[in-house]
C-alpha cells in the first residue's frame, strides 16, 4: 500500500531582533524669560519616549523624542526650578533573523550611558551624553510538519504540540484628563511621576478594551524658594483598540507608558481651582490564542525502508500576566554631614530577566534622587540605588525565556536621621514572560523500497526489556508492529514498568 503523508502548518516562535543601539545627546536648553536665571545645575535627566515602532523589510523603524529635563537652583531667592526640551529622533535597527509572518512585537528599553550638563550662561544650558536603547522583537514563523502517516506498513509516534499563536498587537496614543484641586496654585511644577495601573483587559470581536488609571504624584512649589509640596491625583482611562482576529477565546496583556503630563487652569478660575492634569500615554496590547496540533515525531515501516526528514519546531507558551506593587529601600550616609534633606523623587530602570540555580526571576532597580541643602545654602542631589526581585514559576527555568516588563515609580518617601538618609520607593511592576521550547518533529517521509528481512525464517524472537524502555523503540529496532508486540505480551501503555521478557512476533 502506498505511503500517504499528511501535513499541516504550525506557527513557531522566532526572535527577530536583540540589539543595543546608541543615541547621542547634544542639546542646548534655553531658559525662558519668564523663569529665573540659572545659578547652579542640580540634576539633569534624559529619558527616551517612543512614539512609533514599525517592523519593515529587514529592519525596525523607531520614532520618538528624548525628554531632556534640567533641575537648577535659580539666582533669585535660590528657588528650585525646572526646564525641559524635547529632542526628536528616528532610528533604524537591523533585524537579526529572516522572513517572518504575522504580527511582530517590539520592545524598547532605554538607559543613560552618561550625561554631562553645564550652564553656559544664566539662560543657556549645554547637555552632552549618550543613551543606550535595547531593542528586542519577536515574531512568528510558519513551519510545515507531518501530522499523520498511513499505508505502507507504517508505524508512527506522535506528539501534541501546545503553543500560543499571536493574533495581533495594537498601539494607541491617548490622553486622559482629570481635575486636580490645589490649596494654592502651583508657582512651578518640578516633577510629575505617573504610575499606570491596568485594571482590566477585555476582549471582544476584533477589539480590546483596556481600563485602568494613572496614579500621579505632582511635585511643585507654590512660592519662590525650595520648599516642595506634593499633590496626588488619579486619572482614569478606558480605551478601545482594534485587534483583528481577537475574540473572547483569546488572552491578552496591556502595558501603558506615560509620555507626558500637563497641568492647565480653566480660564477665569482663581487660586488652586479649575486646574486639570492631562496625561498622554502610549498603550500597547498583545493578543494571543492557545492552539494545539498533533505531529509525528518518529516513524518506521514494517514493510519498506523509509527516509525521514526531521527538524525542530520552536513552541511558545505565554505565562499569566503579572502586576504587582513593589517597595524597595535604599539608604546610607550623606556625603555632606551638614546637609538638610528637602525632598526626593526616583527613576525606575528597565527590569531584566535573571537566571539562577534556584530558578528565574525578574530583577529591577530604582534610583532615588535625594535633594539636599548644604551648609552653604546650595542645593545638591545625591543618588541612592535600590534593587528588587520578583520570582517566576519554577517550571520555566529549563526553557528559553523572554521578558516584557515595565516599572513605574508611584511614590517616594525620604527620612533623615542625623547624617543618615533612607529613601523608600514604591513601584508598579507589570509584565509577561514567554517560554520557548524546541520540539523535534518530522517534516517529511518517503518509502525507498522493500525492507530487508534480517530475520530470515525466524517467526518469533525473545527480547529482555528493561524498565522505562519504550515499546515503539523496541518495535522499530526489530521492524515489528508495536500493536502486535503489545497483543502478544498483554501490554498496555507505551513505557515498560518493570524488567521482563518480551515475545517479538515477525512482521507480516
Amino acid at each position: 500500500m502506498e505511503l500517504k503523508v499528511y501535513k499541516d502548518t504550525v506557527t513557531a516562535a522566532l526572535n527577530i531582533c536583540d540589539a543595543k543601539v546608541e543615541l547621542p545627546v547634544e542639546a542646548e536648553l534655553l531658559i525662558p524669560d519668564y523663569q529665573p536665571q540659572v545659578f547652579k545645575i542640580v540634576k539633569c535627566f534624559v529619558t527616551p519616549v517612543i512614539l512609533q515602532k514599525q517592523v519593515l523589510t529587514g529592519r525596525i523603524s523607531l520614532e520618538g523624542y528624548l525628554r531632556c529635563v534640567v533641575f537648577y537652583q535659580a539666582e533669585e531667592e535660590g528657588s528650585l526650578c525646572q526646564a525641559e526640551q524635547k529632542l526628536p529622533f528616528a532610528k533604524q535597527v537591523e533585524l537579526s533573523a529572516g522572513e517572518s509572518q504575522g504580527a511582530a512585537s517590539v520592545q524598547v528599553a532605554g538607559e543613560v550611558e552618561y550625561i554631562n550638563c553645564r550652564a553656559l550662561s544664566g539662560r543657556r544650558v549645554d547637555v552632552r551624553g549618550a543613551l543606550i536603547l535595547h531593542v528586542t522583537a519577536q515574531a512568528q514563523q510558519d513551519s510545515e510538519v507531518v501530522t499523520a502517516l498511513s499505508g505502507g506498513g507504517v508505524c508512527q509516534r506522535t506528539v501534541t504540540l501546545q503553543a500560543d499563536k499571536s493574533v495581533g498587537n495594537a498601539e494607541k496614543l491617548f490622553t486622559a484628563e482629570q481635575p486636580v484641586p490645589f490649596e494654592n496654585p502651583p508657582a512651578a511644577v518640578l516633577n510629575c511621576q505617573c504610575a499606570p495601573m491596568v485594571e482590566e483587559v477585555k476582549l471582544l470581536a476584533g477589539k480590546s478594551v483596556v481600563r485602568g488609571q494613572m496614579q500621579a504624584d505632582i511635585t511643585y512649589r507654590d512660592a519662590p524658594g525650595r520648599t516642595l509640596l506634593h499633590q496626588n491625583a488619579s486619572v482614569p482611562f478606558n480605551e478601545i483598540l482594534q485587534v483583528d482576529g481577537a475574540d473572547e477565546g483569546c488572552r491578552a496583556w496591556a502595558s501603558v507608558q506615560p509620555t507626558g503630563c500637563t497641568l492647565t487652569q480653566a480660564e477665569g478660575a482663581e487660586g488652586g481651582q479649575g486646574i486639570s492634569l492631562a496625561v498622554t500615554a502610549l498603550i500597547e496590547v498583545s493578543v494571543w490564542r492557545p492552539v494545539q496540533t498533533q505531529a509525528v515525531c518518529d516513524a518506521f515501516s514494517t514493510a519498506q525502508e523509509m527516509e525521514l526528514a526531521a527538524g525542530d519546531v520552536a513552541l511558545e507558551k505565554t505565562g499569566e500576566p503579572f502586576s504587582q506593587m513593589v517597595e524597595t529601600v535604599a539608604g546610607g550616609q550623606m556625603p555632606d554631614a551638614g546637609a538638610r534633606v528637602l525632598d526626593a523623587f526616583a527613576t525606575a530602570l528597565p527590569p531584566e530577566l535573571v537566571e539562577r540555580e534556584e530558578g528565574p526571576l525578574v530583577r529591577g532597580r530604582a534610583v532615588a534622587h535625594v535633594l539636599c541643602e548644604n551648609e552653604m545654602g546650595e542645593v545638591d542631589c545625591y543618588d541612592k540605588t535600590c534593587e528588587y526581585t520578583l520570582p517566576l514559576p519554577q517550571d520555566l527555568a529549563a526553557r528559553q525565556l523572554t521578558l516584557r516588563c515595565t516599572a513605574a515609580v508611584q511614590k517616594v518617601s525620604v527620612r533623615q536621621t542625623g547624617d543618615q538618609v533612607t529613601a523608600s520607593v514604591a513601584l508598579a511592576v507589570s509584565g509577561l514572560v514567554s517560554a520557548r521550547q524546541s520540539v523535534p518533529v518530522l517534516t517529511g517521509a518517503v518509502c525507498t523500497g522493500p525492507r530487508a528481512d534480517a530475520g530470515g525464517d525466524i517467526a518469533l524472537r525473545i527480547y529482555f526489556a528493561h524498565p522505562g524502555e519504550q515499546l515503539f523503540d523496541i518495535a522499530k529496532h526489530y521492524g515489528a508492529s508495536p500493536d502486535a508486540i503489545a497483543a502478544a505480551n498483554g501490554l498496555e501503555g507505551e513505557a515498560l514498568a518493570e524488567e521482563r521478557r518480551l515475545l517479538i512476533p515477525r512482521a507480516q
